[in-house]
């Protein structure tokens, strides 16, 4: 009997691990290095699953609002380079990153505070003005087909140059930045 009991606790515990493992925004990263210095950007890539992303206002991120840039806990950047992000100086270290949904023309937002979940109980961003480092202009075009699961890419544009893109649903928005 102390047999059976042992496996079942086992088992138990296995079925446990395996769900805490099956996230539905499973987490990811993207990172370049540029001039030996390393830019990570880590995130949760959420899935459509046949809703409406972005909008209006029955899309699950409506225009006009402040959105974490993926799911669970707010993106996280941290950077070894002195970046320019789009016009913004971003000294080395780390920061949480969100995106201003403008219909027209998102705008990535730096923000100096860090660990952020990304939104609060009542359904708002946990993004605190007051600790914004700046907000930069977002290049939008079309992925050219629906990309089911959210993703970020941060790649090497020659020299001290690179790329930061999000693609999701039907929209994709990039911005240039500069490793000095």
């Amino acid at each position: 009997m102390n047999m059976n009991r042992a496996l079942s606790t086992v088992l138990a515990i296995a079925a446990t691990t395996a769900l805490a493992l099956a996230q539905p925004s499973p987490p990811k990263e993207t990172s370049v290095a540029i001039n030996g210095k390393n830019i990570t950007i880590k995130y949760s890539a959420p899935s459509v699953k046949g809703r409406k992303i972005f909008g209006g206002k029955d899309a699950l991120q409506p225009d006009n609002t402040i959105w974490r840039a993926g799911a669970n806990s707010a993106t996280a950047l941290h950077t070894d380079a002195d970046l320019t992000i789009g016009g913004v100086n971003v000294p080395a270290g780390d920061y949480t990153l969100y995106v201003n949904l403008d219909p027209k023309a998102w705008q990535l937002v730096i923000s100096k505070q860090t660990g952020q979940w990304g939104i609060n109980r009542d359904g708002s961003t946990s993004l605190d003005p007051t600790k914004e480092l700046g907000r930069a202009t977002m290049k939008m075009s079309s992925p050219g087909a629906l990309v089911e699961t959210y993703k970020m890419t941060l790649a090497s544009a020659g020299g001290n140059k690179g790329t930061l893109t999000l693609e999701w649903e039907n929209k994709k928005a990039s911005v240039d930045f500069t490793a000095k």
